[in-house]
């Protein structure tokens, strides 16, 4: 069995104070991939830096205190990868994969964008390069017998069951139609599957990620945004897939949730 787990810590010195520490040392997961660490290494407290039982590894932004990704793995990487060979991107702490036997696996933060702005146009350019990768992973991974999955902070719903209100943010990063048929792109040119989708077909989210504004957790009005995206061979394998929402508002330590899927590799 492998278990995986994604979440956007935001911020992982703020996580720390409000209940991450605690909740990795109940994790059952194998690798857990985090987005937004927001820190250099040396500042993060070492009790989410070394957490006991675990190998770490970082991929800061340049940006002081903006973006960075992580992955904690129960055995050390056979290979580390920072970036995906983009002169524009591999310094903003977006992009980190690991090799483990017979997978490889990455942490993965895509810019959030801002409809009608120069961030939304840094998006495009983001997803434009990483398509290409996406595709050339593949192909490099079917060439030496290994599975792959990229995990993390997507930022794009798909579909309309992806979130709550959809017909209000047909006009937002995050759901315009550029985004949505690029994600499905990733599906059908790529190859790739969404493998909570798979294994929750016709469930409206589950949702990952809501609002600090307003009543959006209270209320469930969430956004499906944390995804793991597989190769067919290894989604196949998935078992079970499940988001590890708080009880309460207060219980949050992100306004991201943990998403956690089990693969059987014996299958």
């Amino acid at each position: 069995m492998l278990t995986v787990t994604s979440v956007n810590v935001n911020g992982i010195r703020a996580a720390a104070k409000k209940g991450f520490v605690e909740w990795l040392a109940g994790s059952d997961a194998d690798v857990v991939c985090l987005q937004e660490v927001r820190a250099e290494e040396a500042q993060i407290p070492v009790e989410a830096r070394e957490p006991e039982g675990w190998h770490t590894v970082f991929a800061p932004a340049a940006a002081k205190g903006r973006a960075g990704v992580a992955l904690y793995t129960r055995n050390s990487p056979e290979r580390v990868q920072v970036g995906f060979g983009s002169d524009e991107f591999d310094a903003s702490g977006r992009y980190i994969e690991i090799d483990l036997p017979g997978v490889t696996v990455a942490s993965l933060y895509l810019p959030s964008g801002e409809a009608g702005t120069a961030k939304q146009e840094e998006k495009y350019r983001f997803m434009a390069e990483f398509h290409t990768y996406l595709q050339a992973l593949k192909v490099r991974a079917a060439a030496d017998g290994r599975e792959v999955v990229v995990c993390g902070d997507w930022n794009i719903c798909h579909q309309e069951v992806d979130l709550k209100n959809w017909k209000t943010n047909r006009k937002n990063a995050g759901f315009l139609p550029e985004e949505r048929e690029w994600l499905g792109k990733v599906y059908s040119e790529a190859g790739y599957v969404d493998v909570v989708r798979v294994l929750h077909p016709d469930a409206e989210g589950p949702y990952s990620w809501w609002s600090y504004r307003g009543r959006a957790f209270d209320n469930d009005a969430g956004w499906r945004i944390d995804l793991q995206v597989a190769t067919p061979g290894l989604a196949a394998r998935a078992v079970k897939a499940f988001v590890e929402r708080a009880e309460t508002h207060p219980e949050r330590w992100s306004d991201h949730a943990p998403v956690t899927v089990v693969y059987e590799l014996g299958v």
